[in-house]
């Protein structure tokens, strides 16, 4: 698990010190583009015809930034922004909406320029300036300020974006716009970068903002694109250390810039979903049993200290996969879910979202559908609150690399969820968790599964009683037939079903798993110690080549689960005060006095759980292939056969 970064207080008078360049900015600035064309829209100039005689005579801005010689620009193209959004929709005199959107604009530019001010004071690039600017700096230095520039302006036009997004996010409307890709991205230094920055804005106004509400659109818009297409060029840019590393806390804003990740306000999203208790989900008795675990672990999550101590101490399932035949119960068991968490969360007064990444998210438009991805994965991993991101129909969504069927979209996603997952910049803060559902997992990405944490196989109703129970459920109280014999969900009691379940783990239940444990067992005894274990690990291994490293990650974890085989008790949900609302270190107090010791057989269990849907999906996917081949050579057959006879 990653840590997180320093928290720094970026103080109120430190931003404010910008605000005079920064609306100096937004009157006016020239701008020479040097990567980017100019648009197919109106000119940038507002007619003054049009406006009063005193809008038209504001300075422009051509500071130069202290310590350096910036270059002369040639035909540079005016930029004023207050003149262009004042311009939006037919009324004379700006809008409340437009007034909010200059004001978000100057601050934004504002805290940029801090955070620049900020990282040159902290790597010494504020000194090579002064040396600059005197004539001093050495041959032997210019390199490195070179790179400190460019990260400044990197740093500098990252934290613009990100606090236009978050600052004008509760201004936004149903209004979306599709601006494309952002490509004024300069590195020269940090002011020339926000002027590229500006510019490109300016001409995507002219282009789309018609009214209020495109207006705000658009900015949001740019904002986002902004960050992606900064944020890429960070990744190979060197001196970024100190960016990466730190996070400037806002207190006046609530806002966080923590390195090139996206900040987002702490707010839940309204569910409109129909919630399902836990005794209307009929058999699936582990996934519903880790499901119901997980719900309460979430609320575990310490806002204060942004991590879980489940997270900390191990046994905290990030992301999950449950899988099984149409019709057994996969969506009801979402349903149950979010609505226990939605539950918990109400009475702890905690946000709590929750989002499905679903197939109108595979867009046609190159790059988009990964954008879709992305931003799905920023909302739900909001560190501001309780997550739940679940991606029904995965083998439908996300791409299997090396299927000529996938396509460029599906694909996109693939590889978003990979990182996101997995990634070398994955935290895990433990507020938030990913399940993804299928009915043929065999045809998810191989690597994209094993990203899976843990697995539920979601079965279905089983047993005589399970059936009796569902038709009980789904018949309702308008008749009068007796249930007969039966008590009604007895046997869906939650801690006899599960320890059936597992218990029933102690030997595989796939064939070829079985053999291989039967193998094993026969030639080196009971598997009792690590070193028996870890030989029947190398068995499944040399049976099915999938199984690697990740997968023995994925079951250690699945086993640290079960020493967290607990649920935490209802009282503490139903009285935050008794656990939610005590200091993370009480928390995790409380925690470690619950978690049981780890056993060999939890273990044998957790490795066949976990093998077991290995070579289902193995199986399952062989048997697909062999009866496709059966069909298309029945298909041949049965062309000669009709050909010959046409000839006869």
């Amino acid at each position: 698990m990653s840590v997180s970064a320093d928290l720094m207080e970026l103080k109120e008078d430190e931003i404010r010190a910008h605000y005079g360049a920064a609306v100096a900015m937004l009157e006016g600035v020239d701008h020479t583009p040097r990567i980017a064309k100019a648009k197919d829209a109106p000119s940038t100039e507002v007619a003054a015809a049009e406006r009063s005689s005193g809008l038209g005579t504001r300075r422009r801005f051509r500071s130069t930034t202290p310590g350096l010689v910036t270059r002369s620009t040639a035909r540079p193209e005016g930029v004023r922004l207050i003149e262009r959004i004042e311009a939006v929709g037919e009324d004379a005199l700006p809008s409340a909406v437009q007034a909010s959107v200059l004001q978000g604009l100057r601050r934004a530019l504002a805290i940029g320029l801090a955070i620049g001010e900020a990282y040159s004071e902290a790597t010494g690039l504020a000194e090579l300036k002064r040396e600059n600017l005197a004539g001093r700096l050495s041959d032997a230095k210019k390199a490195e300020f070179g790179e400190l520039l460019a990260a400044e302006a990197l740093a500098s036009t990252y934290a613009f974006g990100n606090a236009v997004a978050f600052l004008l996010a509760s201004n936004a409307s149903e209004v979306t716009v599709e601006i494309g890709a952002v490509e004024e991205v300069l590195t020269d230094n940090a002011l020339l970068a926000l002027h590229g920055s500006l510019w490109e804005l300016d001409q995507d106004l002219a282009l789309f903002a018609g009214d209020d509400g495109q207006l705000v659109a658009t900015v949001l818009a740019y904002a986002e694109q902004l960050m992606e297409k900064v944020a890429l060029r960070a990744q190979n840019a060197p001196r970024l250390e100190a960016f990466h590393s730190s996070a400037y806390r806002i207190e006046a804003d609530d806002l966080t810039i923590s390195g090139f990740t996206p900040a987002a306000r702490g707010k839940g999203s309204t569910l409109t979903m129909t919630f399902k208790k836990p005794n209307e989900v009929v058999g699936n008795h582990i996934a519903k049993y880790q499901a119901m675990k997980l719900s309460k672990m979430l609320m575990a999550y310490d806002f204060e200290r942004k991590l879980n101590p489940f997270a900390e101490l191990g046994g905290f399932i990030f992301t999950f996969m449950g899988d099984g035949k149409p019709g057994t119960g996969k969506t009801t068991l979402i349903q149950m879910m979010a609505g226990l968490i939605q539950g918990y969360c109400e009475t702890a007064g905690y946000a709590f979202r929750y989002q499905n990444l679903s197939t109108d998210n595979i867009d046609s438009y190159q790059g988009k559908s990964g954008q879709n991805a992305k931003a799905f994965i920023n909302n739900i991993i909001d560190p501001n609150v309780i997550g739940f991101g679940t991606i029904d129909d995965i083998d439908q969504l996300a791409g299997k690399r090396g299927d000529r069927q996938s396509s460029a979209g599906q694909l996109e996603i693939t590889a978003v969820l990979m990182e996101s997952f997995a990634g070398a910049n994955t935290v895990v803060r433990g507020n938030c968790t990913f399940g993804m559902f299928s009915n043929y997992p065999e045809n998810v990405d191989d690597a994209l599964r094993q990203r899976a944490g843990a697995r539920f196989l979601v079965d279905g109703p089983i047993t005589r009683d399970d059936y009796i129970d569902i038709l009980y459920l789904l018949m309702g109280k308008n008749h009068d037939i007796p249930v007969g014999e039966h008590e009604v969900f007895a046997a869906q009691e939650i801690k006899k079903a599960v320890a059936a379940s597992f218990e029933s783990h102690a030997r595989p239940h796939e064939a070829g798993l079985e053999r291989v444990f039967d193998r094993v067992s026969k030639d080196i005894g009971k598997l009792d110690t690590i070193a028996k274990l870890g030989t029947y690990l190398k068995g499944i291994q040399e049976a099915d080549e999938r199984f690697t490293g990740r997968a023995i990650k994925n079951i250690t974890d699945a086993v640290k689960v079960r020493a967290m085989d607990f649920e935490l008790p209802d009282e503490w949900m139903d009285d935050p005060d008794l656990f939610l609302f005590k200091n993370y270190d009480e928390k995790r107090g409380m925690i470690e006095e619950l978690r049981q010791p780890i056993t060999v057989e939890m273990v044998i269990q957790e490795i066949n759980r976990y093998a077991d849907s290995e070579f289902r999906y193995a199986d399952k996917s062989d048997e697909v292939a062999i009866e496709n081949m059966i069909r298309d050579f029945g298909r041949t057959e049965e062309a000669k056969r009709r050909y010959l006879e046409s000839k006869s």
